[in-house]
């Protein structure tokens, strides 16, 4: 395959804005180059999801023949918390979560990235096994479409887990063989958790540990962000890329190496208007 193809077929996309309508995200994609999206199918700031309509479907349907993006990631609300110690927020959240799960397959999406919950109360050993309780609830829902359910991984603020491979480790062992799971790393987030990925070596080490712990078959997807902390802050603070505390050679790997390479990446950078170019600037790494 000639550099050129490799660089046209890269599944390269960022969060873009599904407002108005699901299938905008599409066009916001297909307008920055990206030939994979994040979206939100509903308002995240909010518990109560909206209804995908037949003629939203259509739409959806017609551009993603159209524009060629695959690849496409939904982002859970950031309300949900299925560990929660606190029973009415963890059954309102599983019902969110299974409410979009839902919207995914209708609109066969392939990826549904969630965070994976917070202790707050309790111990995290004991959030751990409510989430894998949770997803386990959901086992029926998982069963009737091909959306993947996806933990990324988190900064460490706060008493949130899924910030070390052993706990992510935990929760895919936790329901192994019931339900279909990936995880997502987002590079600010585990920079600022304490794994150095700013050069190669420090890559290879983190993608070493990420086996260790969880098992790379189970690394699916990738978010794309620089820090504007340092390595280990514990703040989640995206910044564009080659501008924050990560630098510009992480992203070259995650572009060259062969384990990164084939996955889809989602830019995450706080400035859209900079997507364009930043996802040029990746495709000139491809080998």
């Amino acid at each position: 395959m000639s550099t050129n193809t490799k660089q046209k077929t890269a599944y390269l996309g960022a969060h873009c804005s599904a407002a108005g309508g699901s299938f905008n995200a599409l066009i916001q994609g297909e307008e920055i180059g990206a030939t994979s999206i994040q979206l939100f199918t509903s308002n995240q700031k909010q518990w109560k999801g909206r209804t995908i309509t037949p003629a939203e479907i259509e739409k959806w349907e017609n551009l993603k023949k159209e524009t060629g993006i695959s690849k496409i990631m939904s982002h859970a609300s950031y309300l949900i918390n299925i560990g929660s110690p606190k029973e009415e927020l963890r059954e309102k959240s599983i019902n969110a979560l299974c409410e979009e799960l839902s919207r995914c397959h209708t609109l066969g999406i392939d990826f549904l990235n969630f965070h994976p919950g917070a202790a707050t109360t309790s111990t995290k050993e004991e959030c751990i096994e409510r989430i894998i309780e949770s997803l386990l609830s959901m086992k029926e829902l998982v069963s009737q479409g091909e959306t993947l359910l996806v933990l990324e991984a988190t900064a460490g603020q706060g008493t949130v887990v899924g910030a070390t491979f052993e706990e992510l480790g935990d929760i895919v062992r936790g329901v192994k063989g019931e339900i279909p799971i990936g995880v997502c790393i987002d590079t600010c987030h585990i920079f600022a958790a304490g794994y150095d990925i700013s050069t190669k070596a420090g890559w290879e080490k983190t993608l070493e540990e990420f086996d260790k712990h969880i098992g790379l078959e189970y690394l699916v997807a990738l978010h794309l962000n620089d820090s504007k902390f340092p390595c280990g802050s514990k703040k989640d603070r995206h910044e564009l890329l080659g501008k924050g505390d990560i630098g510009m050679e992480c992203f070259k790997v995650c572009m060259q190496n062969k384990t990164l390479a084939p996955l889809p990446k989602y830019l995450e950078t706080p400035d859209p208007s900079c997507w364009k170019e930043e996802i040029q600037k990746l495709r000139t790494f491809i080998k």
